[in-house]
């Protein structure tokens, strides 16, 4: 039995990270051949968000990192500084305790330190996010003294991530933007389901889905639907996902869009897909972008922007789904309108899509891991 250990700050948040994490441990716990352990610093008490397998083990470290976000700017540097000495001690502990073969590090406050801690493990980091976003901050929030501080912030985060066994990317994009490094290796995120139906592509619907934030360039879609429901006005976008949609709203109007909703996520995401002929990302940047694959894999063609991390990875332009420069709407309308108009090759795409997208099959992307982690303790891996 290999035994790992996942150093993350908590799972009770729905986000992308929890969700792809829950699906790598699952499958390693039940494959009977690892023991897997999560090291959590928050949301003591609170359940995982995503169904976990019972052969999963937590251990909750009690640093509550989040207590910070409540606090005045000139508290938050001592109380951050103490947190960080006891999580230290607490995780080194927790090592020592477990011996582990392998510890992964989710790249979070543990990173500082983490290769400095002689338990006996091998020590891997795994990045969400792409690099140039790493420290993004959101429009309007940037300022000197942030912008200096992510500098500087980077500077310290490449020479810890030099210090891994190895450290693991989403994307051969992405891998290109750590030139400092010889460490680097490229795993994509597993698909999380496999779905047993697929659309037809009959509908006359658009789906887009993701939180209601300035990363995922909801503002950009509304401005390039405009175009298409022009056209096109017998056609429906639905957006799914969570935040506040208060913006989206008042631009829609605005705009004066028709045939726009503006929905919450919905825990039966496959069955909104697979009602859509035409799944469209308007990302500003991204991690990955799985919500892109997880439509592929509904058969459904995407058009995306080809923002920095993930899109240009996922989608084979021309043959499963269009690309669009990024920020680009009126050429997003044109990919989307282009789609509509051409059935044939919309249906064709979907086809592609489907059997295209099984390379980031859970089955396909567990295997990478497995033999990196085989490579790596039997020290054939470069």
């Amino acid at each position: 039995m290999i035994r790992i250990a996942y150093c993350t700050p908590s799972l009770h948040i729905p986000g992308g990270v929890e969700r792809v994490l829950t699906t790598k441990a699952n499958f390693l716990a039940e494959s009977g051949n690892y023991e897997i352990y999560i090291l959590l610093t928050d949301g003591k008490s609170k359940s995982p968000c995503y169904a976990l397998s019972p052969k999963v083990k937590i251990i909750q470290l009690d640093i509550d990192f989040e207590e910070l976000w409540e606090l005045p700017l000139w508290k938050k540097v001592p109380v951050y500084l103490k947190k960080q000495r006891i999580y230290r001690r607490k995780l080194s502990a927790a090592l020592f305790h477990l011996k582990p073969d392998i510890t992964i590090s989710l790249l979070r406050r543990e990173i500082n330190f983490i290769t400095s801690l002689k338990d006996g493990s091998k020590k891997i980091g795994e990045l969400h996010v792409n690099r140039k976003n790493y420290r993004n901050f959101e429009k309007n929030e940037s300022n000197f003294v942030k912008e200096l501080f992510a500098k500087l912030w980077m500077k310290s985060l490449v020479r810890h991530l030099g210090k891994l066994d190895k450290f693991v990317v989403l994307s051969e994009e992405d891998r290109e933007n750590w030139p400092e490094l010889q460490n680097v290796k490229v795993i994509s995120n597993p698909l999380p389901f496999q779905p047993g139906t697929c659309s037809n592509l009959n509908n006359k619907r658009i789906t887009a889905a993701g939180r209601y934030t300035y990363q995922k360039g909801f503002d950009l879609l509304l401005e390039a639907w405009s175009k298409v429901c022009n056209r096109h006005p017998d056609w429906e976008l639905h957006i799914y996902g969570k935040g506040d949609k208060t913006a989206y709203q008042a631009l829609a109007g605005k705009l004066e869009l028709k045939n726009l909703f503006l929905e919450n996520t919905t825990p039966d995401m496959i069955r909104k897909y697979c009602e859509s002929s035409i799944f469209v990302s308007s990302s500003r940047f991204e991690g990955f972008g799985m919500v892109i694959a997880e439509a592929m894999a509904c058969g459904v063609p995407a058009v995306s922007f080809a923002c920095p991390c993930g899109p240009k990875d996922i989608i084979r332009n021309g043959e499963d789904g269009l690309l669009a420069e990024n920020g680009k709407t009126e050429e997003l309308a044109e990919k989307i309108i282009y789609l509509i108009e051409n059935e044939e090759i919309r249906k064709e795409m979907g086809k592609k899509a489907r059997i295209n997208v099984q390379r980031f099959a859970k089955d396909v992307i567990m295997q990478q891991w497995i033999q990196l982690f085989n490579n790596l303790l039997n020290g054939t891996e470069q």
